[in-house]
């Protein structure tokens, strides 16, 4: 036997699409036992997707063909109903694919013909999923095959002539993985093969390649998502159609990662929401008031930290609304409602010390002038410097709703009582902290929102309603500042969660008439969530770069209708004192983001370590079950203390129903990593490898020493269903 030659290696021959090719004596080898998969009678119509089995419909009135290379031109869609006797035929688009309509009932007939015809290389019926019939699933001739670690090339080769598949090219990235054609010769369709290569135990994953319409845009299923304008819109009555910031195709490439960790910092939860419902949702809570881990509200009035939260990461559940970041986790907190050093130290030291990765503020001082003392400075230096293992928290503050400078002097006139007059000197400590993010607000007009400070230290803009400029004051309590604005403020307010029942600002469970920078701030804060998610490397110094280069240049040109300014437009570096750099952009910011991964460095060698002690995990236990690999230095140098430069992880789970797992990776440096969320339904065995590629959180772990205690945790998150942990590997690149 000859062998399987590598796809880098060179080959004698080469398969049509310049892969490498398999080259086989002898018998095939033997098939081995069952070792995992759908039963026999099922094989047909169970799709293996992302470590998935998802049941399949076959539709009885078409299917699809593709012609072959030398399929003459001149046959036309016409020629080609004609000849294969159906009643219509069109283009699958972005595929060589054609699909076939024909009589009820006749697809079978109709693939029976386009098969027999010379200039037919591949007909396949069509499918749609079980579960969403308005999703159709075509069938290519491609089978991606991922085989275990210990599978040699000779035996590879065997495997696929068995089954009658060709190789066309190597995974990569992904090692032992080739994509493999369907021939003429093999039995069955790729769907079938797929479940056949899953009883085996020396194939990790056998994946068809099927065609599915791309949705334009991902867009969640919340019933009150559509009122969420500021999140992606088309416009309407007083909503420009460019007002919302983009959010949809950021979602695209990610809805957030739980372990990106959101710190609300407010004047009460209350975590009783749906919205704040989710296993692994709420994290690390605090009641800095109180001093509990309890931070519901308490006063008739403590209704904002409910909506600055929903704003940013209310969970995507199909109920009410969608968070900016759905996929992230919340952090509440409570304040005390003061400023003073000890409050401010306590907070920020809790979000940095408990493992948050984006800091929410939507408050500040109750004063025109308010400069940071030095221990208020050094605890959000801290928390942006030394968060999250020295990589920093992000830090987001509101600028403030009294159209003033966040900086500067206004000649004061027409307030209330006169409370204040003549040249004012006004600061906003918070906002100008260098470590920090200043939001400002704009409308759903684009506009700049009427009250929203401004200034140098405006970094971006987000989205929020329109209104009078006011501002609480001890001798006045709340008050508008003057002089007082008698021109209309057209805008709509930001739809978001609210206390349940009768308790917050509207009667049932949601309001519309927030906003503020109190609400433009989350916004912020969820697409900073976002950014982590995709690329959790970056520092808060780069993420705040990313948002400031990514957002859009919204332009005002109208005088401000208060104070009569014109700060609507950019300066040479590209700032508005309006605006900042401009209204923030998930899309745009998430792909930045997403091209600053850094390329990892190739290890020159791999150091691979496995338990096979099967584990049983406690059924709806929140310990869960853990297993455990000792990394150790050796005779070489103390390999295991040089620099890791790549890592995979693989598991193999049996359990009753798989949806009810979540699976973390503790490595002994570094906090904990999600490798799988409870995503996987009602799947009975898991199989799979996590890289680099499908979970950027692993990246935390580069670049540091491997030794130590590797935990594998695998927590059932509902009653009645169980299940064990097989056997784990742990591949180390170094």
């Amino acid at each position: 036997m000859t062998g399987f030659v590598p796809p880098d290696r060179p080959s004698s021959g080469s398969s049509p699409r310049g892969g490498a090719d398999f080259q086989v004596e002898g018998n095939p080898v033997d098939a081995m036992p069952p070792a995992s998969g759908v039963l026999a009678e099922q094989e047909g119509m169970i799709l293996q997707r992302g470590g998935e089995e998802l049941r399949l419909q076959k539709l009885g009135d078409r299917f699809t063909f593709r012609p072959t290379a030398d399929a003459p031109a001149e046959i036309t869609l016409e020629d080609w109903v004609q000849q294969l006797d159906v009643e219509s035929l069109r283009p699958v688009p972005g595929v060589d694919l054609i699909e076939v309509k024909t009589a009820a009932g006749q697809a079978d007939a109709g693939i029976d013909r386009a098969r027999a015809h010379r200039y037919v290389a591949f007909a396949s019926h069509v499918y749609q999923l079980a579960q969403n019939p308005q999703t159709r699933v075509y069938l290519t001739d491609e089978l991606t095959v991922q085989f275990a670690n210990s599978v040699t090339t000779e035996v590879m080769g065997a495997i696929a002539l068995e089954l009658g598949l060709k190789p066309a090219q190597p995974v990569v990235g992904i090692p032992q993985t080739y994509v493999f054609e369907v021939t003429p010769q093999a039995r069955a369709n790729p769907i079938k093969l797929a479940n056949q290569l899953m009883h085996r135990p020396d194939v990790l994953l056998a994946e068809p390649n099927i065609v599915i319409r791309a949705q334009q845009l991902y867009r969640p299923q919340e019933p009150e998502y559509p009122r969420q304008w500021y999140l992606q819109t088309q416009g309407g009555s007083q909503i420009a159609p460019t007002a919302h910031i983009s959010v949809e195709p950021a979602w695209d490439v990610t809805r957030g990662s739980r372990a990106v960790v959101v710190a609300v910092t407010d004047d009460g939860f209350d975590l009783n929401h749906p919205d704040f419902q989710g296993p692994g949702k709420i994290v690390q809570p605090r009641d800095f008031k109180l001093q509990t881990n309890l931070p519901l509200p308490e006063a008739s009035h403590e209704n904002h930290g409910t909506a600055c939260a929903g704003v940013a990461i209310a969970e995507e559940n199909q109920f009410g609304i969608v968070g900016v970041a759905p996929g992230c986790s919340l952090m509440p907190l409570r304040t005390t409602g003061f400023l003073d050093d000890q409050a401010i130290e306590s907070l920020f030291d809790w979000a940095l010390q408990k493992g948050a990765a984006v800091v929410s503020c939507s408050w500040g001082a109750s004063a025109a002038y308010f400069p940071l003392s030095l221990r208020q400075r050094a605890a959000i230096n801290r928390a942006a410097t030394q968060g999250r293992g020295g990589k920093g928290c992000v830090v987001v503050f509101a600028a403030g709703n009294a159209n003033r400078p966040t900086s500067g002097t206004v000649n004061e006139q027409g307030w209330m009582n006169n409370v204040l007059r003549g040249n004012t000197q006004w600061l906003n400590g918070f906002a100008v902290h260098p470590d920090v993010i200043a939001v400002a607000a704009s409308t759903s007009l684009d506009k700049k929102a009427a009250y929203s400070n401004w200034g140098d230290a405006i970094s971006v803009t987000a989205p929020s309603n329109n209104a009078p400029p006011g501002m609480w004051l001890p001798q006045t309590g709340y008050t508008y500042t003057g002089p007082q604005i008698r021109a209309a403020l057209p805008g709509v307010g930001v739809f978001t969660t609210d206390r349940l029942g009768a308790a917050g600002y509207d009667p049932d469970s949601f309001t519309n008439t927030f906003g503020g920078t109190s609400s433009a701030c989350p916004v912020v804060a969820g697409v900073a969530a976002l950014v982590l998610s995709v690329n959790p490397d970056l520092t808060a110094r780069e993420v705040k770069q990313i948002l400031q280069e990514t957002a859009d240049k919204i332009v005002d040109p109208d005088p401000d209708p208060q104070l009569g300014l014109r700060f609507g437009t950019y300066d040479a570096s590209g700032h508005s004192k309006w605006f900042g750099y401009g209204k923030v952009n998930a899309a745009r910011a998430v792909e930045a983001a997403r091209r600053r991964l850094s390329a990892a460095i190739a290890p020159s060698e791999w150091q691979s370590l496995s338990n096979t002690t099967p584990v049983a995990i406690p059924d709806d236990t929140p310990r869960g079950a853990t297993s455990i690999l000792q990394v150790q230095g050796d005779s070489r140098e103390d390999r295991a203390d040089r620099p890791l430069r790549d890592l995979r992880i693989t598991v193999d789970v049996e359990h009753s129903y798989l949806g009810d797992l979540e699976i973390m990776l503790l490595p002994p440096q570094g906090d904990p990593i999600l490798l799988q969320s409870r995503t996987l339904g009602r799947r009975t065995r898991l199989q799979t490898t996590y890289t680099l590629q499908t979970t950027p959180l692993l990246r935390t772990v580069l670049n540091r020493s491997a030794r130590g205690v590797w935990q594998l945790r695998l927590v059932d998150c509902a009653p009645q269903h169980v299940g064990r942990l097989l056997s784990w590997q742990l591949n180390l690149g170094f």
